[in-house]
């Protein structure tokens, strides 16, 4: 989903009930059940591990969910469980799990669960006993709104286990916060829209500052970010208009989606070494940015963004020491006709260099361990790509649309390759795969039929019956055994 819908989607949820919200678009989309059911209680498997879910979950085109569970009474959710002879722990709530069970009375969550999704337990109208544990570090907006459990709570901030879970109630101009000693995590959204809060410190104990958590606090001139911090998170401070500093601690590796975005007063921002993720618009709309001059800008050690109008034949050479590429980094650079990336990153982010229609020479260094989604997709100019062997994988559609792509090299350490990521390019006549075995890619394809019917799929000479077995590679009509020992 496009990011600025599902943000404006988030601030609908927290404005209108959930009858109101599953009105808003009809077409569904998708549609979700859960995977299986024990004891009364209905659950997804993520990996080796059990998620709490709701009986049924819609998804319309428009990105609004609607629901059904029929959870009531006492709920006690086990640390365990057991389907078809295998245990999972069980670690998560997942979003809209109990969500508008007018008849749950109490649920007791068990140590094994560190998160609680958005809007888990909302419009519980008979919900007034909940046992969270210290166990959790995350929970996500409104997970217990429209509860008797919240309702009585004082005003004030309100705690949920070990977690800042929101504040309650009309906050007095000036207030200052010091969130208490001890503190797991702070809530998505949990001084969302707290115009009164000037001043808020954060203990040493939480690691992340999670969605929205601060997002529209339009008088937040200070905040006071500690070293346990190692990510901030979408839209965190978002529209903290009066915020004119802010200090990165050392501990911070990654900075997600318009997290100070509209901070129209944002002058000063100390980005520490230790970032190497910096996603869309981080700084939007601030004076920190708009103050850059034009060029590649960098924060920290990261690539950020080019900015200003793009000369024709221009080239590009990050410079040394550079840690990652940021996402959309040069997005739509359309002049762009070559870059020279340094030994030293080791991730291109999601459309770092999608439509830079004139790109035709890009060399991806031994460092480079993983490419984004989009990374270079509708570049179709690039005629040949060759991925290092430190890439362990490729993001979703990375090259799609690359239509004057001819080869591709593939390293042995690739494992994996995200959908249609070379989809749209015709012309591939070659593409070699280092790896004498096959790596995985998604249920959907990778390439067009046409490259499946026409290239030649070149293999380690060992591999050539492993690839034709395979139900993915074994689609390429020509296999070709090498010898790829030099």
């Amino acid at each position: 989903m496009n990011h600025r819908l599902n943000f404006i989607l988030l601030l609908l949820a927290l404005l209108l009930p959930a009858s109101d919200m599953a009105a808003i678009g009809s077409t569904v989309a998708s549609n979700h059940t859960y995977d299986f059911y024990v004891d009364g209680i209905y659950y997804d498997i993520i990996g080796n591990e059990a998620s709490v879910s709701c009986k049924h979950l819609s998804v319309s085109n428009s990105g609004v969910f609607s629901h059904f569970s029929d959870y009531r009474g006492n709920v006690v959710i086990p640390s365990t469980v057991t389907h078809n002879g295998t245990t999972y722990p069980v670690t998560s709530i997942g979003m809209y799990a109990f969500s508008a069970c007018d008849s749950l009375t109490s649920v007791t969550i068990p140590n094994s669960v560190t998160s609680i999704d958005q809007w888990a337990f909302y419009c519980c109208r008979a919900l007034s006993s909940v046992s969270i544990p210290n166990s959790v570090i995350s929970i996500g907006q409104e997970a217990f709104y429209r509860t008797p459990w919240y309702d009585n709570q004082p005003d004030g901030l309100v705690y949920a286990g070990l977690v800042a879970y929101k504040y309650k109630g009309t906050m007095p101009e000036g207030t200052s916060i010091a969130i208490k000693e001890g503190t797991l995590g702070i809530a998505d959204g949990a001084f969302f829209g707290c115009r009164g809060l000037t001043n808020v410190t954060i203990p040493n104990s939480v690691t992340f500052i999670s969605e929205m958590a601060f997002s529209g606090c339009r008088g937040l001139t200070n905040v006071t970010i500690p070293n346990s911090v190692t990510s901030i998170r979408e839209w965190a401070f978002y529209g903290c208009r009066s915020l004119t500093s802010v200090t990165i601690p050392n501990s911070v590796t990654s900075i997600s989606y318009e997290a100070f975005s509209g901070c129209s007063s944002l002058t000063s921002v100390t980005i520490p070494n230790s970032v190497v993720s910096i996603d869309y618009d981080v700084f939007l709309g601030t004076p920190w940015f708009d103050n850059q001059p034009d060029g590649l800008i960098y924060a920290g050690l990261v690539a950020y963004r080019y900015k200003g109008t793009m000369p024709k034949g221009t080239s590009i050479t990050i410079r040394e020491g550079t840690l990652s590429i940021a996402n959309g980094a040069f997005e739509e650079c359309r002049y762009l006709e070559s870059v020279a990336i340094p030994n030293s990153v080791t991730s291109i982010g999601d459309r770092a260099f999608s439509d830079c229609y004139a790109l035709s020479s890009v060399s991806i260094p031994n460092s480079v361990t993983s490419i984004g989604h989009s990374a270079f997709s509708i570049c179709s100019s690039l005629t040949s790509v060759t991925i290092p062997n430190s890439v362990t994988s490729i993001g979703n559609s990375a090259f799609y649309g690359c239509s004057a792509l001819t080869s591709v090299t593939l390293p042995n350490t690739l494992a994996h390759i995200g959908w249609l990521a070379f989809c749209s390019c015709p012309n591939i006549s070659s593409v070699m795969i280092l790896n004498p075995a096959p790596p995985l890619y998604d249920s959907k394809t990778i390439f067009d039929n046409i490259v499946f019917n026409d290239a030649n799929l070149c293999v380690p000479k060992e591999s050539v019956d492993l690839y034709n077995a395979s139900d993915k590679w074994g689609q390429f009509t020509h296999i070709i055994g090498v010898n790829t020992s030099n």
